[in-house]
C-alpha cells in the first residue's frame, strides 16, 4: 500500500486535475494498490467538497502550514511508503509506478521527481528551464540530500523515526528540503527519478517569482541555522548561485556611488556585470539549446533571482522567526569555519612533525611482516559518505578476509568489531597501537577534509549499514582523529556506552571541548596507553 497525502489550502481551482490525475495511475488500482489523503488546512472555498467528491479520505484542520497538513496526513496513512504531491500538480500516469520503483533497493529511503509545465508564457518556462538544469545535475549523482515534496516519496517507518517535517516553518517555502537535510545528516540513502513527473503552473509573471524567490531566501536563512552544512553546497542548487548573490550585491552597493565618482563606480559596475554573465553562462547556453526563445529574458530573470533570494537572505539573518526547531543542534558556519582553520593547522602541523616517526614505523613494518606499508580502507565520513583512511599496516596482511571467523571473539556489544589481544596484530604493529602512531597517516586525511581531529571514530561501512537510526546521529559530522570515547575508556567500553559519549559531543559541542580532548589525548599518548 502506498499513501499519497497531499496539503491543501483554497485550493478548489486545481484540485480536481490533480485527483483525477491520481485516479488514472498505470497499474493501479485506487484504494487496493494506494490510498489519497487530503488534508485541508483551513480552506475557505470548496476545497474539501470537490476532495469528497473522489475515494479520498479527507482532513480537516485549522490553519497551521503545509508541515504539518502533512504530518497529520501521515498520522492516518495505512501504507509503508509516503508519496507527496501538491493540490496543484498534476500527476503523469506512471508517476506513482516511477516514484516508488527505487524503493526496490533497500538502502533508498527517500525518493524525489521532476516537474513538468504547460505554459507557454516566458516567466514560467525559464522557472521550468530552472529545474531541467538542476535536475540535470542531479540525475548525475548516485545520491542525492534534497527533496521538496511537489513530486517526492519515503519510507514511512524511516519518516516517523525522524520526526517528520518541522513545524515551525508555518509558510510553504523550504520545510520539506530541511526533511531531507536531515536525513542527509544520517547518512541516508535519497535518489533522484526524473521520470516521476507532476505537471505544474509555475510562477506566471515577474511578480510572483519574486515573491516566491524572496520566501526561499528568507526561511533558507532559517533553516541554514539549523543545516549549516548546507551553506555551501547541497545536491540541487548549483555553486554558482551563491556567486550570483555575493555579485548581486556587490551592483548594489556600486549604484550609489556612481553619482560620487561615476568613472571609477560605473566601471566597477559594469565589471561586476560582466563577471555575472560570465557565472551565469553555462546556464544560458542550456537555455539556448533547451528553449531560444527564453534567452532574451535569461540575463533579466537571472539578476532577480540573485537580487530576491539576496534580500529574503539578509531579511532572514536580521529578523529571523522567532520559532525554534526541536531538531538535535548542529555546528554553526562560523564554528565549522573555525574547526576546518583549526584543522589545516594542526594537521599541517601534525604531519610535518610526525613525518620522520612514520618513515622509521614504515621500515619497521617492512622488514617485519610482508605487505603494504600503509593499510587503505573505506571508511563512513561525514554523512555517511565514503572515503579512504591511511594508516600504518599494524596487523598481518589480507587481516580483513580473516575478520568473519574471528567474529565470535568480538566483544563491544552492537554494530563494532574489537577483538582483545587480536592475533592479527604483529609484532610491529603492537609497538604502534602502543603509542598510537599506526593513526599518524590520518593527519593526511584531516588535511583533505575527510576527517577531523576530534569527533567520532571513523566506522567501516558494512557495520554502518547496521546502525539504527538514532545510532545515525553519529554520522552528523566529520569523524576524529581522535575523539570522546578515545579519551573516556576506549575498548572498555560496548557500543552502546561509546554511542552516547559521542551523542553527548555533538549535543553539547564547543571548540573550547575540542581541544580539552586534544590535550587528554596528548597526555593519554605520551603516557603509551594507546588510542584504539
Amino acid at each position: 500500500m502506498i499513501s499519497v497525502i497531499i496539503p491543501a489550502k483554497d485550493a478548489e481551482a486545481t484540485l480536481g486535475m490533480c485527483l483525477s490525475a491520481l485516479g488514472q495511475q498505470d497499474g493501479l488500482q485506487w484504494g487496493q494498490d494506494y490510498e489519497v489523503i487530503l488534508v485541508d488546512d483551513g480552506s475557505a472555498d470548496r476545497t474539501a467538497e470537490i476532495a469528497e467528491s473522489f475515494p479520498t479520505q479527507v482532513i480537516r484542520q485549522p490553519n497551521a502550514g503545509p508541515a504539518t497538513a502533512r504530518n497529520r496526513g501521515v498520522q492516518c496513512a495505512r501504507g509503508s511508503v509516503l508519496a507527496f504531491t501538491d493540490a496543484d500538480c498534476v500527476p503523469s500516469p506512471d508517476w506513482l509506478i516511477m516514484l516508488t520503483q527505487p524503493f526496490k533497493d533497500a538502502e533508498v529511503v527517500g525518493v524525489k521527481g521532476a516537474y513538468l509545465t504547460k505554459q507557454e508564457g516566458l516567466v514560467p518556462r525559464f522557472v521550468q528551464l530552472e529545474y531541467e538544469y538542476k535536475d540535470a545535475r542531479m540525475h548525475r549523482l548516485p545520491s542525492i540530500d534534497f527533496i521538496d515534496t511537489f513530486s517526492a516519496a519515503y519510507r514511512k517507518e524511516v519518516f516517523l523515526q525522524n520526526g517528520g517535517f518541522d513545524e515551525t516553518f508555518k509558510n510553504p517555502a523550504v520545510e520539506d528540503i530541511e526533511f531531507s537535510f536531515r536525513l542527509a545528516r544520517k547518512g541516508y540513502r535519497m535518489v533522484f527519478m526524473p521520470s516521476a513527473t507532476v505537471f505544474h503552473q509555475h510562477d506566471r509573471d515577474l511578480k510572483e517569482y519574486l515573491h516566491r524567490k524572496y520566501k526561499i531566501g528568507f526561511w533558507g536563512a532559517y533553516m541554514l541555522r539549523w543545516t549549516s552544512e548546507r551553506f555551501l553546497r547541497d545536491t540541487h542548487t548549483a555553486p554558482t548561485q551563491r556567486i550570483e548573490i555575493i555579485l548581486m550585491a556587490l551592483l548594489l552597493v556600486c549604484l550609489p556611488f556612481i553619482a560620487i565618482w561615476p568613472a571609477y563606480a560605473s566601471l566597477a559596475f559594469l565589471a561586476m556585470l560582466v563577471v555575472f554573465l560570465l557565472v551565469t553562462s553555462p546556464f544560458q547556453a542550456f537555455i539556448a539549446r533547451r528553449d531560444g526563445r527564453v534567452l532574451p529574458i535569461a540575463s533579466l530573470m537571472l539578476l532577480a533571482r540573485a537580487g530576491a533570494l539576496g534580500v529574503g537572505l539578509l531579511s532572514g539573518f536580521l529578523l529571523p522567526p522567532r520559532a525554534r526547531t526541536k531538531n538535535l543542534p548542529c555546528q554553526s558556519l562560523t564554528v565549522r569555519v573555525a574547526k576546518r582553520a583549526l584543522d589545516v593547522i594542526a594537521g599541517t602541523l601534525g604531519l610535518a612533525l610526525s613525518s620522520p616517526l612514520i618513515a622509521i614505523s614504515a621500515l619497521a613494518i617492512r622488514l617485519d611482516s610482508r605487505g603494504p606499508m600503509i593499510f587503505k580502507q573505506e571508511r563512513a565520513g561525514a554523512f555517511g559518505q565514503p572515503f579512504t583512511i591511511y594508516k600504518l599496516r599494524s596487523m598481518v596482511d589480507g587481516a580483513e578476509l580473516m575478520a568473519p571467523a574471528l567474529s565470535s571473539m568480538s566483544s563491544p556489544k552492537g554494530p563494532t568489531f574489537k577483538i582483545p589481544n587480536d592475533p592479527r596484530i604483529t609484532r610491529v604493529g603492537r609497538i604502534l597501537r602502543r603509542w598510537s602512531l599506526d593513526e599518524l597517516p590520518q593527519f593526511w586525511n584531516v588535511l583533505r577534509g575527510d576527517m577531523s581531529l576530534v569527533g567520532p571514530r571513523p566506522e567501516v561501512l558494512h557495520l554502518v549499514e547496521q546502525y539504527t537510526d538514532e545510532q545515525r546521529q553519529r554520522l552528523a559530522v566529520k569523524p576524529g582523529l581522535t575523539g570522546p570515547v578515545q579519551v573516556n575508556g576506549r575498548d572498555c567500553l560496548d557500543f552502546d556506552e561509546r554511542f552516547q559519549l559521542e551523542l553527548d559531543y555533538l549535543r553539547h559541542y564547543s571548540l573550547l571541548r575540542d581541544l580539552q580532548i586534544l590535550a587528554k589525548t596528548l597526555s593519554i599518548v605520551i603516557s603509551g596507553q594507546g588510542l584504539v
